[in-house]
């Protein structure tokens, strides 16, 4: 009788968690989709190991421009939900959005999808949001990483994260230095809650669960729509306004809200004054408001409160920006001035 030892069952990736045949399916179908945002500059896109990209010829001293971003805890409603598609348009939105206010042209973009178990159906109509975002920002999705780590992620849920690199004249930098007193600031509407505050946002929907208060629809949409519509993207439209007027500085509204990220574009010195009442309030805001029980103040730093971008124009040129960006179809209102900051806040709201 031998006391050799049995051998041990072979196991596989596979049987470790990890399904090769389902990433390489879920590659192709992200294939067609970065397709069609392909542009100028591209020179090799998905499937190798490193994405080339040649920067535009006709920028004579060009400066790149970088941001990253997540989606955050919105992505807990999405798996709630089974609401994946439009999670991807706000992955690039946050990114992109952040380029344009130096001034820039997104060029290209990449992303990170991580998950415990690859769902290539979930997983595809994610990156089909990204590749639409990217679509209608003109922005290249030339690459990505798709991480399958068993026991890293429960069942059903992932995480996103990317970056975007945009290009832009080095004598065109918009850096705000050029801003002063009296110039007016005109707010382009958001398109909800976009990707910021949504752990408030996840409470207030709990209390009012809780409450059996979850008002059927909001602004003319299904709640839950209401809740998830994507971050809106400025980039072309902006773009096309830049070329057209001396627009001084523009500050993307996401994490501390309108408080926190006008400041981010002032010169030492000098307050936004920003007069209440000048943009409405929606449902959506005005239910978040009410069901969390929260002054004006948290609101305008939690939240975008209605204004995604702020864009701060010469007085002379606000009427004319203001209907270039509105004939591009942008909602805007002019919702104040700037003035000497002196002791107070560098944002009021009155």
């Amino acid at each position: 009788m031998s006391n050799t030892p049995a051998s041990p069952a072979p196991l596989s990736y596979k049987d470790a968690g990890v399904d090769i045949d389902a990433g390489d399916a879920l590659v192709e179908r992200i294939k067609p989709l970065a397709r069609k945002t392909m542009r100028d500059g591209v020179l090799a896109g998905i499937g190798g190991f490193g994405a080339l990209f040649e920067v535009p010829k006709r920028y004579k001293e060009p400066v790149l421009v970088s941001g990253t971003d997540g989606v955050g805890t919105k992505l807990k409603l999405a798996f709630e939900w089974n609401m994946h598609d439009t999670v991807g348009i706000d992955l690039v939105a946050m990114s992109v959005n952040d380029v344009l206010v130096q001034g820039a042209e997104p060029l290209f973009f990449l992303d990170y999808f991580a998950c415990g178990k690859l769902d290539v159906d979930t997983a595809a109509a994610v990156v089909g949001g990204i590749a639409k975002g990217c679509e209608l920002s003109g922005c290249a999705l030339i690459g990505g990483e798709t991480a399958e780590m068993p026991g890293m992620y429960p069942a059903g849920e992932y995480d996103l994260a990317g970056f975007a690199v945009g290009a832009v004249e080095k004598s065109k930098i918009l850096t705000g230095r050029d801003v002063v007193a009296g110039d007016v600031v005109l707010g382009l509407a958001s398109a909800g809650v976009h990707s910021n505050g949504f752990s408030l946002v996840r409470k207030c929907i709990e209390r009012a669960e809780a409450a059996g208060t979850v008002p059927a629809q909001l602004d003319g949409k299904p709640f839950k729509q209401a809740v998830m519509e994507p971050t809106r993207l400025y980039v072309k439209n902006v773009l096309a306004a830049l070329a057209q007027h001396p627009i001084k500085a523009l500050a993307h509204i996401t994490g501390g809200g309108l408080l926190e990220n006008i400041p981010r574009v002032l010169p030492e010195g000098l307050a936004a004054h920003l007069k209440a009442g000048s943009w409405p309030q929606t449902e959506l805001f005005a239910w978040l408001q009410a069901t969390a029980g929260i002054d004006d103040i948290e609101m305008n730093r939690t939240f975008n409160n209605g204004i995604g971008m702020v864009v701060v124009v010469p007085a002379a040129e606000a009427e004319a920006t203001a209907a270039t960006l509105r004939a591009a179809g942008e909602t805007v209102y002019t919702i104040g001035a700037i003035a000497a900051r002196g002791d107070g806040a560098a944002v009021v709201v009155g």
